[in-house]
């Protein structure tokens, strides 16, 4: 079964086409390492946040 025949043009714009690809990639990792670090933030946040409430509770309850 013969191969199909590609220009050289052909083969520049499949090329291209493919950085575009690998281009846009990186950006969508690169965006979502960034929601991952400000997820990771506010999770250490909230646990530092109910770490200070469960104290607050119970230094409270053995008040009365």
């Amino acid at each position: 079964m013969p191969y199909p025949k590609y220009t050289k043009a052909d083969l520049e714009r499949i090329v291209y086409t493919q950085l575009d690809n690998l281009n846009a990639i990186h950006d969508l990792l690169r965006i979502m390492k960034l929601q991952n670090e400000m997820i990771e933030n506010a999770n250490k946040r909230l646990k530092d946040e109910i770490i200070d409430f469960k104290k607050r509770v119970n230094y409270g309850s053995r008040k009365k």
